[in-house]
Order: structure tokens, then C-alpha cells, then sequence
């Protein structure tokens, strides 16, 4: 299969690869007296006027999503169009200080995902303004804000150590990494979505102003266009190689595999843990050029699906089983057994499985002038081991590696939700 693809060599044709600094983040802000939403399914969205509306459209410019409950929204919150990802370091040793930033941060959480300004003066001319301003006037745009802790944050510095959450630790090296430390890591990570770039832009930019002095940015991320569908109400999307992408990924309403694959269970010790999850966050660089000079059938035998209907090889719809026994009159299996799909799928993973919720991105050109695009990779699950295993395999036989590069990297824990306004993410870490 691999001789008649005839496909060019990546380093041939895509020699000297550089990189592009990754784009900025921000979200709106908050009022202390801005009415709750209600769920969809473990958060809740509301109306332009606040009504409760589990049934609302959360792709409404007007939607509001609950930040309150049992588990972060941004996990199982249907997936809205655009992301803005931060990684932090802290930077100061003093414990006291992170949790302040900590609970600040939760405060302007709330209210950004309220749609009101971030608490605080914002009137007094002698003082910079509590809200930087850019989405005053924007409606919330169902912007979900979620918080992860790094292994990093467990070291020494803040007395945490024993607080460490039993599976989270530095991923390990995998199979084609090719990370640039200045995309990879970081203490905190903020994940910021929404329907409008400027009010999950706003929403980073804002958390980042608060932390001044406590916490610096390692790295930013801008994405547009999802790439899976988190609920059954939503279509597949497509990603930038023009293929519908995640069309087995878990859905919000399949309860029994969130809780067997997304959520952290009562096996953990830490029982501050329970109900959260791990983000596993990975920029994949696809190499464009050499992608779009690759015939049609050798597109859809890298990825293992029709390009135009999303369905399997040798199947007519989107959403029919792999048929990854059937063979082809050559006797070779129809479904070519380094297709990406075959090797992602639960049935060859002994029904491992994660949710996705990634997102496209670009950044201008490389000093090649080559596009600097491709998937900005965020999956869910219970345990980081199930990622390291699907990478492990997909880095190792994955026809697509001739067309990515995976160059940054990230692993944090993402712990439940909050019940209301008494709660904060310091809670978490140190009460």
C-alpha cells in the first residue's frame, strides 16, 4: 500500500520547518448580581433574559453556561466555535498569593460566563479599570472557563505535595514528539471557549491581568472551528484536511462512558478529585502543503473514511461500524490497517476511549512561507495512561504521521465543579 501511495516525503518537501508564536487569550466579564443559567447536561444554559432552559440553544450568541456544578463546564458542555488556551507558571513561591489569585480567578470566572464586567473598581480614574472593557456590551456567547492543575504545581513551592492527584505526571516522551518547550507545560492551564473569539479572547486577558506578578504566560493558543461534537444534537465537524472529525467521540448524553472513560472515580485517594478529569492538550502541526498534493484515494486511505459523506471504507454512512475485518478482492483488508481510524478505534484499544474537544488553528507562515495550521488537540479522560496509550500506537503505525508533527504539549488535572458562589478552585488546593 505504502508503494503505491507514491506520497512525498515530509522532510523533502516541507524541509526546514519553523515555528510561529501562538496567538493571545481573553474572555468577558462579571457582575455580582447577574442571574444563574440552568443544564445541559452538567451545566446549565439560560436565555438572553436569565430563564432556566436546559432545552436552550446553547449556539445562541445570548446562551449562558452555568460555570456552577459537579463538573467543570467546558468538558461535556456542547462544544462552541472558538477557544482561547492558556498555560501558566507561577512565579512566586508564596502560597498565599496563589491562593488568592486562585479564588480572584473564580470570581472573574462567574462573572464572565455571566456576561457582566470582572468584579472589582472599574470606575475610579486614579485606578487602572478592574475589566480590561473589550467585551462590554458582548453577550456571554456561552463561554465556558475551566481551570487544570500541572505535576509541577505539586512540587515543593506551595506545600501541595500530598495533594498530588495518584495518575497525574509529566507525560511521558512518545512516539512522534517533536515539542518545542516554548508550547509545552506549564503549572496552570485555562481553557476558554465560547462562540465569540473577542469574549473568550477577553476572558484569558483578564485572568492572565489578575495574576500579574503570581503567575506568567507560558504559552497561548487562539482555535476556531471545533473539531468534535460533544452532544448528539451537534453535526460532525470538519477539520483543516477537509475530514469530518470525531464522529465516535463519547457524547455528553452517554452517561455510562463518561463515567467509565471522562470522569475521575472514587478509586482516587484524592478524594478533592472526584467528579474532575485530566486535560491532555497537543498542537499537531499539519503539514498543509504536502496534504493537498496527495491524491483523493490516498486521503482517504490515510484517514480510513470517505472524505465527502464521513463514511468508513467500504460503508455508505457516517456513523456505520468500522467494517475492520472486511477485505477487498486483493485480500487486504478494505479498512488499510495503518488508517488512522482503525488504529484510534476502541475495537483495536480494548474499548479505550476519551473525549475530544480540539479545535482548528493557524498562525500566519513559517519562515519557509509554509502555513503554520493545523489541530489544536484537548481530550478528557479519567486517566492520562489512556492518551499515552492511543499516542503509543498512533505515533508508532499512523499513516497519518507522514502529514503531522506533534510540537506542543500538555497534561493538567482538571478538578470538579464548584456547587455556588461560596466555593472556589483554591478550595481545591487548599482548604
Amino acid at each position: 500500500m505504502t508503494e503505491q501511495r507514491g506520497r512525498l516525503s515530509r522532510r523533502g518537501f516541507l524541509g526546514g520547518i519553523g515555528a510561529v508564536g501562538a496567538g493571545a487569550a481573553g474572555v468577558a466579564a462579571v457582575d455580582a448580581a447577574a442571574a444563574h443559567p440552568a443544564a445541559a447536561p452538567s451545566s446549565t444554559v439560560a436565555g438572553p433574559l436569565g430563564a432556566a432552559g436546559g432545552g436552550a440553544d446553547v449556539t445562541s450568541a445570548a446562551a449562558r453556561v452555568d460555570f456552577h456544578g459537579p463538573h467543570q463546564a467546558g468538558i461535556d458542555t456542547p462544544s462552541q466555535d472558538r477557544l482561547a488556551f492558556a498555560a501558566f507558571d507561577v512565579v512566586t513561591d508564596d502560597a498565599e498569593e496563589l491562593r488568592r489569585v486562585l479564588t480572584e480567578w473564580s470570581q472573574a470566572a462567574v462573572a464572565m460566563t455571566r456576561g457582566v464586567r470582572v468584579p472589582g473598581d472599574s470606575v475610579t480614574p486614579a485606578l487602572p479599570p478592574a475589566d480590561t472593557g473589550e467585551a462590554v456590551g458582548l453577550p456571554a456567547s456561552a463561554l465556558t472557563v475551566t481551570v487544570g492543575f500541572g505535576p509541577d504545581l505539586f512540587d515543593h513551592r506551595f506545600g501541595l505535595a500530598a495533594k498530588r492527584p495518584s495518575r497525574l505526571a509529566p507525560l511521558p516522551a512518545l512516539p512522534g514528539d517533536e515539542l518545542q518547550p516554548q508550547r509545552t507545560g506549564g503549572d496552570l492551564a485555562i481553557q476558554a471557549c465560547s462562540h465569540d473569539p473577542q469574549v473568550a479572547f477577553h476572558a484569558i486577558r483578564n485572568l492572565a491581568r489578575i495574576g500579574s506578578g503570581v503567575v506568567a504566560l507560558r504559552w497561548t493558543q487562539l482555535g476556531f472551528g471545533r473539531t468534535s461534537s460533544t452532544t448528539r444534537a451537534q453535526a460532525t465537524p470538519r477539520n483543516l484536511m477537509g475530514f469530518k472529525d470525531g464522529t465516535r467521540n463519547i457524547k455528553a448524553e452517554d452517561t455510562d462512558l463518561m463515567a467509565d472513560h471522562v470522569w475521575v472515580g472514587d478509586d482516587e485517594p484524592q478524594a478533592w478529585m472526584h467528579g474532575g478529569s485530566y486535560l491532555v492538550a497537543r498542537r499537531i502541526r499539519m503539514l498543509i502543503e504536502s496534504w493537498d498534493r496527495a491524491v483523493l484515494q490516498e486521503q482517504e486511505t490515510v484517514i480510513g473514511r470517505h472524505k465527502a459523506s464521513g463514511a468508513p471504507l467500504a460503508a455508505s454512512d457516517e456513523f456505520d461500524e468500522l467494517p475492520l475485518d472486511a477485505k477487498g478482492a486483493d485480500g487486504q483488508p478494505v479498512v488499510p490497517v495503518d488508517a488512522h481510524v482503525r488504529l484510534a478505534s476502541p475495537q483495536a484499544n480494548g474499548g479505550l476511549q476519551i473525549l475530544r474537544r480540539g479545535f482548528s488553528y493557524t498562525d500566519g507562515i513559517d519562515e519557509g512561507g509554509l502555513l503554520d495550521a493545523g489541530l489544536f488537540f484537548i481530550s478528557f479522560q479519567r486517566d492520562p495512561e489512556h492518551f499515552i496509550t492511543l499516542q503509543r500506537r498512533l505515533g508508532t503505525h499512523d499513516a497519518l504521521n507522514e502529514y503531522i508533527k506533534h510540537v506542543g504539549s500538555g497534561v493538567w488535572a482538571v478538578p470538579p465543579g464548584l456547587p455556588d458562589d461560596t466555593r472556589t478552585w483554591a478550595d481545591h488546593l487548599f482548604a
